[in-house]
């Protein structure tokens, strides 16, 4: 039977990639990735040789189709952390499904659930929106206030600020954390109410962020 690997690469820190990713990085007919400008980044690191070939949000079905029904051994890896969450990895496995693909998982880095184990929230339940979308973020904000869980999102570097003012008076009492570039050199966490975090973050937009809110 064909199979698909869905491999979780490292979010920042290469060294967090497990064994078994290495060990299936080495022996798949081709690697599907999104960008194999980032992705080769890690194979050179472990110096690692294995075809690899751009799929994206805009990859058409019949491309990913055509490319599935090429190989027998197929892996696949996002830009960062595990696939299909908050990139284009589910219309892959759910292509491959259609193929009669067996489909495996090789857990590892998360983004979001990184930045949960270390936020000191109640996590046990909560709700993930995603990246923030540019408009509608009326509805998205009111989501966060009415929700009885933990909340959390992405967003970039150039638009936090404006989105935490956004915010503001709705999780005016709350408590939040925001992860930012998590397990890299210079990997920052703050933590408290909004308006604390507005002014320790206005110092340092760059990098990715992730974004908690308490229940």
């Amino acid at each position: 039977m064909k199979k698909l690997h869905i491999i979780a690469t490292p979010i920042g820190n290469l060294k967090d990639i497990t064994l078994r990713a290495l060990e299936v990085l080495k022996e798949v007919d081709v690697l599907l990735c999104e960008d194999t400008r980032v992705t080769a980044k890690l194979l050179n690191h472990y110096d690692i040789k294995v075809k690899t070939v751009s799929l994206h949000q805009h990859s058409t079905d019949e491309k990913i189709e055509s490319l599935l029904n090429k190989y027998d051994n197929v892996g696949y890896a996002s830009d960062a952390g595990t696939p299909g969450i908050s990139d284009p990895g589910g219309k892959v496995v759910q292509i491959a499904y259609e193929l009669d693909y067996e489909v495996v998982t090789l857990p590892g880095p998360s983004a979001i659930i990184s930045a949960l184990s270390i936020s000191g929230f109640q996590t046990d339940k909560f709700l993930f929106l995603g990246f923030m979308p540019h408009k509608g973020k009326t509805k998205i904000f009111n989501q966060i206030k009415d929700s009885n869980v933990a909340t959390a999102f992405y967003e970039s570097p150039h638009r936090i600020i404006k989105t935490l003012n956004e915010m503001r008076d709705f999780v005016a009492d709350r408590q939040i954390m925001i992860g930012r570039e998590l397990t890299k050199k210079f990997e920052s966490v703050y933590r408290g109410q909004i308006d604390d975090i507005i002014n320790q973050v206005q110092e340092k937009q760059k990098g990715e962020f992730v974004v908690i809110v308490s229940k």
